[in-house]
């Protein structure tokens, strides 16, 4: 029997072809995304069903849209969408990699199962202006498996109250390298960590000068297990001691210390939204957030210093009256992004 299901604009079948429903928010966005970059050519690079492809097509407009898989049955799946919808994109099936050497597209989107990492290369070579990742593997970028974490982002991560945030800057951090070598810059312009995945919306730019700006970008995390401080780093040179506890740091990276944000594109995006509110929701939040790399955990903090937690947003308001940046962040909802010290976060927290 046929299984025929429904999302957005696009009635679809998915027998015979991976699709996942949790990934709806991931594709909502990507539609308020593609319509408030006005894109004209945009490639799926590993599209399964092929639903994220034809919502592209259909909702977002991009006159040019092509559907890549490797596995037959997907592509005669796709095809027959594609007949469905009424779309002509084109429907291709080749092992990704292999197309991405091939050919250029305007917007090259990759949405694997597990890490991009071995489309990298290939996609950052095919992208010509957007580069569109989605990373599901959050263990190894978050620091849970890290000799994976190593091995496949060529970074170290640790497992840190600010995980979510580092995971994605590794993701970024090796996106801006594989750039790089091709002399291509990148500037990010959406991303968050959202369940169980990593999004991230990248502008590209050809050129060796900016591509070496690029790279200004990138550094290390110096953090402290006891305290829970952290100092970014523009080279590998930890102090090996905290300044706050004296206790032994450990070193993070190479990441991404960038702008991760355009707030200009992502109010754009939400204009562009069709009723997903918990979508709305993230765009608001991380168009909101102040540009200052990782965050604090509210209540942990309160529990290094034995004191009741107070109301977040009194701390983000203390800090905002010191002189510092201070705001929410997507990444989690007990987290304070800010460029102060953690010296004065505690103070803020105590007078809270």
């Amino acid at each position: 029997m046929m299984n025929l299901q429904k999302e957005g604009a696009i009635s679809f079948e998915t027998d015979g072809a991976f699709y996942n429903p949790k990934m709806l928010l991931n594709r909502d966005i990507g539609v308020a995304m593609a319509r408030a970059l006005s894109l004209t050519e945009y490639l799926d690079a590993l599209s399964a069903s092929g639903i994220r492809g034809m919502r592209m097509a259909k909702e977002a407009g991009i006159p040019a849209v092509t559907l890549n898989d490797v596995s037959p049955a997907a592509c005669e799946l796709i095809g027959r969408n594609l007949k469905r919808n009424e779309l002509s994109c084109e429907a291709v099936c080749s092992n990704a990699n292999v197309l991405l050497h091939q050919r250029h597209f305007q917007t090259v989107d990759l949405d694997p199962f597990g890490s991009p990492s071995s489309y990298l290369s290939a996609a950052s070579r095919s992208a010509l202006s957007y580069l569109f990742i989605t990373a599901t593997d959050t263990a190894p970028l978050c620091g849970a498996h890290y000799y994976s974490g190593v091995r496949k982002y060529m970074a170290r991560p640790l497992r840190t109250d600010y995980h979510r945030e580092m995971g994605a800057r590794i993701l970024l951090g090796l996106a801006a390298r594989e750039l790089a070598r091709l002399d291509k810059a990148m500037q990010p312009v959406l991303t968050h960590v959202t369940d169980h995945y990593v999004r991230t919306y990248l502008r590209l730019s050809k050129s060796a000068k900016a591509a070496d700006k690029c790279l200004e970008s990138m550094g290390y995390v110096e953090h402290c297990p006891a305290c829970g401080s952290f100092a970014l780093l523009h080279e590998p040179r930890p102090k090996g001691s905290c300044e706050y506890c004296f206790g032994k740091t450990i070193l993070a990276g190479p990441l991404w210390l960038g702008k991760i944000q355009d707030a200009e594109i992502i109010r754009r995006a939400r204009t562009e939204l069709v009723s997903s509110a918990r979508a709305g929701k993230l765009l608001q939040n991380c168009e909101c957030e102040v540009d200052a790399p990782m965050y604090y955990d509210h209540h942990s903090i309160c529990e290094r210093l034995n004191i009741t937690p107070g109301k977040i947003d009194e701390v983000i308001e203390a800090l905002t009256m010191s002189g510092y940046k201070a705001s929410r962040t997507h990444f989690c909802g007990l987290a304070i992004k800010t460029d102060a010290p953690l010296c004065s976060v505690e103070e803020a927290v105590k007078t809270a």
